[in-house]
This record gives C-alpha cells, sequence and structure tokens, in this order.
C-alpha cells in the first residue's frame, strides 16, 4: 500500500478496511512530490513529456504528480505480492498477462470491455485512469521500467494505458515505441475510490501541488469549473444507470458494490 507519511488519516482508513478483508499488506512510504526540489528532479533526469497537458484543466505536470509517478516506479522495480482467487483462475487457463487493474476508473463507456474466456470477472483494459490497486508481473514491471519514462514523464495512470496501446491522445503514444503491455482489469472491481473528480470531499495530493518545473506556482484551481470534471461526472452517472444491464455472459452476474 503505498503511502504519504503526512496522509495518516488515509493509512488509518485503508488499515480498517484491509485488516476486516483479512489482507495482509505491505506499507510503502510515498515519494511526498510536495517535497521535491529543482535539485532532485535534475539529478534524477526528469523532463516532462513534451506537449502534455490536464485533461481537466490543460496544466503541465505537477510535483505531486511526479511524486506520485516515483512511488509507483520503486514498487515496479521491488515488488512483491500474494495471488488470490483471480490469480488463480488466471493461473488456471494459462493467461498472458502483465498488469491487472483490481481498481480504477474506466473513462470510455460507450462500447464494453472484451471478456477474457473462461476467467470470471476478467476484462482486457480499455483507457483507464487512477491506479488505485493492481496486480503486475514481473515482465510487466521489467517493460515499464524499461520503457525510461523519466524523460518523458506524465502521470502514471495516464502512462500505464500508453503502454497497453490504448490511450487516446496519439500524440502522447509516439513518444514511447515499445507499447505492448498485457492489461486487465477485474470486471466488477475490487477496489473503489472513496470519492469521485468534482464530489464534495473529493482531495487529490498529487493535483493540487506545484508545477513541475517551478515550485512557485501552485496548482490549488477549483475543480468545478473544470469542463473535464463536468463530462466525467455525466460519464460516471451513465455508467451507473448501465449496472442493471445484463453483463455478457462470461463474466459474474452479481451486481456491482456501491464505492466504500
Amino acid at each position: 500500500m503505498i503511502n504519504l507519511k503526512r496522509r495518516k488519516d488515509r493509512r488509518d482508513r485503508m488499515l480498517r478496511t484491509l485488516y476486516e478483508q483479512e489482507i495482509e499488506v505491505k506499507i510503502v512510504e510515498a515519494v511526498d512530490g510536495k517535497a521535491l526540489n529543482t535539485s532532485q528532479l535534475k539529478a534524477l533526469n526528469i523532463e516532462m513529456l513534451p506537449g502534455y497537458r490536464d485533461p481537466y484543466s490543460s496544466r503541465p505536470l505537477t510535483r505531486g504528480e511526479i511524486g506520485c509517478f516515483l512511488s509507483h516506479y520503486s514498487v515496479w522495480k521491488e515488488f512483491k505480492k500474494k495471488l488470490m482467487k483471480l490469480m488463480d483462475d488466471i493461473d488456471r487457463v494459462q493467461l498472458d498477462w502483465e498488469l491487472i487493474y483490481i481498481g480504477r476508473k474506466r473513462m470510455q463507456v460507450k462500447e464494453p470491455e472484451k471478456a477474457v474466456p473462461n476467467v470470471v470477472n476478467l476484462v482486457e483494459a480499455d483507457y483507464s485512469y487512477w491506479t488505485l490497486g493492481y496486480v503486475i508481473s514481473l515482465q510487466g514491471a521489467q517493460k515499464l521500467v524499461g520503457a525510461d519514462p523519466f524523460g518523458k514523464m506524465l502521470p502514471v495512470d495516464e502512462f500505464l494505458p500508453i503502454m497497453y496501446n490504448k490511450h487516446p491522445v496519439a500524440e502522447y503514444m509516439e513518444h514511447y515505441e515499445s507499447r505492448d503491455l498485457k492489461a486487465f482489469s477485474a470486471e466488477p472491481l475490487l477496489i473503489y475510490p472513496t470519492h469521485y473528480t468534482g464530489q464534495p470531499g473529493y482531495l487529490s495530493d498529487t493535483e493540487t501541488s506545484t508545477i513541475w518545473d517551478n515550485e512557485t506556482v501552485a496548482t490549488d484551481w477549483d475543480r468545478t469549473h473544470a469542463w473535464k470534471s463536468r463530462k466525467q461526472s455525466r460519464i460516471h452517472r451513465n455508467a451507473k444507470n448501465t449496472e442493471a444491464l445484463p453483463p455478457p455472459a462470461s463474466l459474474d452476474t452479481a451486481p456491482s458494490r456501491d464505492e466504500l
């Protein structure tokens, strides 16, 4: 579990939730982007992906997003995770996988994702946001690290869809030649966010920090006026309205759980 040391509230909430589900977890202290300085960025040779702009506010990369990326990057390099029921099914059919979302925000809901034959509750991942929870194979971690993302960085939840060739912005994908990550997602999800973008109580430590190359420019902008927030709110409502529809034959018929 990646957690900012200063966000004890989130850490305690997650530990209570995991305890109730009898899930053991290793806590990984997150890289605090708000504490990064210019000399540290230079030492790591970090540069923003040319032309990247946040889809909500059109701002460039923030230091908080860099801290988030570095936190996940460290896990990719050294990780260990126990297999559970879903992974047992995947092993049984010998599925060739490298990344499996267990929690995310799906960005495109017009078309259903392709179900994986003979594996209950698994689909081929489409363009997805957020890294709420995922399983990654050693080969998948090697592909992500081997992509050399520091010199062309963008937020980690946008980097992953690029690596499995499902990002809608072709200009971003052109900066990464190999985009063959084998990505899937649990469906229904195993983990849900406590808040969605724009909802009361929504807080992001990654997006409300400072611009990546200028620590004097903060990004504490008002999400309620962002066009992307309104659009995603409509998408979320539409997705909730379609939950009553029968799922594909190969998926579990159990209804999705409400957000935690």
